[in-house]
């Protein structure tokens, strides 16, 4: 299975936008002066260089004003609400890519599992084939066999055998419940369901050219 994939939000990004949210709701006033990097650095237990990177991100934006000797000041509440909005917009997207991930790699257990049933499903029939007409059973299409470049519907598989395809394995693939215009391979293994008499035509009829 894939491994999961999540997206980390850098600690200094974190930081930038709490410090925005502190100012548009009113705890950092505008004009006013917030804490030096040094005594920010400590409330929120970082390095003073994680901060620097913080403060950076909300001068680009205009949030705030950084000088040398005077500490930061707050330049624009409307400014830190832009930024909140334009973060959370990039965490929304973030969360669904992360969603999106997290379910392909669901479907991708699901399609592995259900394989798993199908080979077990396949071996018991191969044991009781004779006992259970419903049992699917998969036969190989040989390399000369006309089915090749054929649709399931061209073939009229079912007209000609009485056997019902529920699937086609190619390769490491399983495909289930094949459409009628599903095109036969070379070295497919189709899955048929019948008794053991419309399996045998079944079997003769793809060696068959």
């Amino acid at each position: 299975m894939d491994k999961e994939i999540r997206i980390k939000v850098p600690r200094y990004k974190q930081i930038a936008l709490d410090i925005a949210s502190r100012i548009a709701n009113g705890e950092f006033k505008e004009g006013a002066k917030i804490f030096g990097r040094s005594s920010l650095a400590g409330e929120y237990n970082v390095s003073p260089e994680t901060i620097r990177r913080a403060i950076i991100l909300l001068e680009d934006m205009e949030v705030v004003q950084a000088t040398l000797g005077s500490g930061v000041v707050i330049t624009s509440k409307r400014n830190a609400h832009k930024y909140m909005e334009s973060n959370q917009n990039k965490e929304s997207i973030s969360s669904l890519r992360s969603d999106v991930l997290d379910l392909l790699a669901k479907k991708k257990a699901i399609e592995t599992e259900i394989m798993e049933i199908i080979d077990k499903i396949i071996d018991y029939s191969e044991r009781l084939k004779n006992t259970n007409p419903m049992n699917p059973v998969e036969i190989p299409i040989s390399d000369d066999s006309h089915l090749i470049g054929k649709t399931i519907s061209e073939s009229k598989f079912w007209q000609n055998t009485g056997a019902t395809i529920i699937g086609i394995r190619r390769g490491k693939d399983l495909i289930l419940s094949p459409g009628p215009y599903m095109e036969m391979e070379k070295n497919d293994k189709i899955l048929a369901v019948g008794d053991a008499a419309i399996i045998e035509r079944a079997k003769d009829f793809m060696k068959t050219l």
